[in-house]
């Protein structure tokens, strides 16, 4: 039968969560999640973790933070003045909001701390910081 290696493209079914069992993601009731190993489409852990596997095959993958999102980057929480901000918004802790650079790039942020004159905002994945684990279904090698 044959196996997953690197550059083949592959469906999975998966179901994420965290290490005290928060779901954060699934597949569960959607088209499984196709990518192709190797290339960076996926957090490491994952792309490693289908290595080997043939269709049908499931394994729960235990994904350390540093081959998920990382580790949080205290460089991408900042301070925004809120005389910036526009007088339509009203900003509240865990609000999400789109920010974009000078290059135009735009980036999600959630807004964290609300002080006097500033807001804090948070860059940082969602997931950042976090160790993950998915129960994943190899489906198809495509």
């Amino acid at each position: 039968m044959q196996k997953v290696k690197a550059g083949d493209t592959v469906k999975v079914h998966y179901h994420g969560r965290l290490k005290n069992g928060t779901t954060f993601d699934s597949s569960e009731g959607r088209e499984p999640l196709q990518f192709t190993v190797g290339q960076g489409m996926v957090i490491k852990g994952f792309d490693n973790g289908v290595l080997d596997m043939a269709p049908g095959d499931k394994k729960v993958l235990d994904i350390p933070v540093e081959e998920a999102y990382g580790p949080k980057s205290e460089e991408l929480i900042m301070d925004f003045p809120k005389a910036n901000i526009p007088a339509d918004l009203n900003p509240v802790v865990g609000m999400e909001l789109q920010m974009s650079n000078p290059q135009g790039q735009v980036f999600p942020v959630k807004v964290a701390e609300i002080g006097a004159e500033f807001i804090k905002l948070d860059a940082n994945h969602p997931l950042a910081g976090e160790d993950l684990v998915f129960d994943i279904e190899l489906v198809e090698i495509v």
